[in-house]
């Protein structure tokens, strides 16, 4: 199981979020920049990017960060946030971005999402699935859909997607645990997909419950920055 820690960008400072409410925001005095040299420094290889900001204003904005992080470190960057143009794509490709995950755009403008993944491929373009009641939530889980995620899924396989990151919103930054029995749901209809546990992580024991039950990532974030992850006790994922 890939394991891909996660900074969440606001004024370019390191966030976390409860149940994606930026109300409910903790923010960590700690350099983005040193940040993920840690997480490189312990073995670590992928990292999980999130402008913020970006998805408030529905365009790309931490962009600089993205470009410092990329250009100091060798970690393979998966960014996301407010990516709605072609244009905010290219900038995130430019500055570092081996991937981008998009969300409210594959809702929102599907043709456009579409012919993303047309001219840069499953590989490179992520579906951002995230669930609230097993519907779809977009701009930052500040909309509700009356999408329901298993067909939304479905049409996207089938336009070549192949991997995805699906957070369950109501466990996101809650370190109540992760849904699990959600992401055993969609591998059961989907066992060749790239499906990226994402939300709720609060130990190790979350780890080696998703890693047990076959997922072949995991995405966590607050769980280091309130120090209930210690990236030394990650080694044995990282083998």
């Amino acid at each position: 199981m890939d394991i891909i820690p996660a900074i969440d960008l606001i004024d370019g400072k390191c966030v976390r979020l409860s149940q994606g409410d930026f109300e409910r925001r903790t923010a960590y005095d700690q350099d983005p920049l040193d940040v993920a040299k840690a997480f490189e420094d312990n073995g670590i290889s992928h990292l999980h990017l999130v402008d913020l900001d970006g998805a408030r204003a529905h365009h790309i904005v931490n962009q600089k960060v993205l470009e410092r992080i990329a250009s100091r470190t060798s970690l393979i960057i998966d960014f996301g946030g407010g990516l709605k143009t072609d244009e905010d794509l290219r900038i995130a490709f430019e500055c570092g971005a081996q991937m981008i995950t998009g969300g409210s755009i594959a809702v929102k403008s599907p043709a456009v999402f579409e012919s993303w993944i047309s001219q840069y491929g499953g590989d490179k373009i992520i579906l951002g699935s995230d669930v609230k009641d097993d519907k779809i939530a977009v701009s930052g889980w500040m909309e509700d859909t009356n999408l329901l995620l298993f067909p939304f899924l479905e049409g996207y396989v089938k336009k070549g997607i192949r991997k995805v990151i699906c957070t369950d919103i109501s466990k996101d930054g809650m370190l109540q645990g992760p849904s699990t029995e959600l992401y055993k749901r969609i591998m059961e209809v989907y066992p060749d997909l790239y499906l990226v546990a994402s939300g709720g992580v609060s130990s190790l024991a979350d780890l080696e419950q998703l890693s047990e039950s076959g997922l072949p990532a995991v995405i966590f974030g607050k769980a280091f920055f309130e120090g209930k992850i210690d990236l030394k006790d990650l080694r044995s994922f990282l083998v």
